[in-house]
């Protein structure tokens, strides 16, 4: 039995050291062994087999951003309901009517942002949010 509590851990740093020296040789073995053969096909970006067209660089509106936090942002508030699905018997009137306020909270959140205009795409994209 080892006598120190760090000593525990060598077996851990051991694999550790192992594992680094491998990839970093699988790396290096790869970038001297293999082959480079360049083309313009290879070098060009591929989009699902359709030629490219345009910059790749594009500028997304702002509004696609804010819909993707939003979707985010709900999704978490979501996760929510997993915890409490699970244990909703044992909560029985309680529990029941603070997931009913938190769903009608989320659902006010997001009445105000349909209301905003955030998730119509169809507005131009004027620099205001609404």
């Amino acid at each position: 039995m080892p006598n120190s509590y760090f000593q525990n851990y060598i077996p851990v740093l051991v694999m550790l050291g192992v594992v680094a020296f491998l990839a970093g040789a699988m790396l290096v073995l790869s970038y001297l062994l293999g082959q480079r053969r360049p083309s313009r096909e290879k070098l060009a970006p591929y989009e699902c087999g359709i030629t490219p067209t345009g910059d790749a660089r594009q500028r997304f509106s702002v509004k696609f951003y804010l819909v993707a936090m939003v979707f985010i942002l709900f999704d978490v508030e979501v996760i929510f309901l997993y915890p409490w699905a699970v244990i909703f018997r044992e909560l029985k009137l309680f529990g029941f009517v603070e997931m009913l306020l938190f769903i009608l909270l989320v659902a006010a959140g997001f009445a105000y942002l349909w209301k905003k205009g955030i998730l119509d795409w169809t507005k131009s994209d004027s620099g205001e949010f609404g």
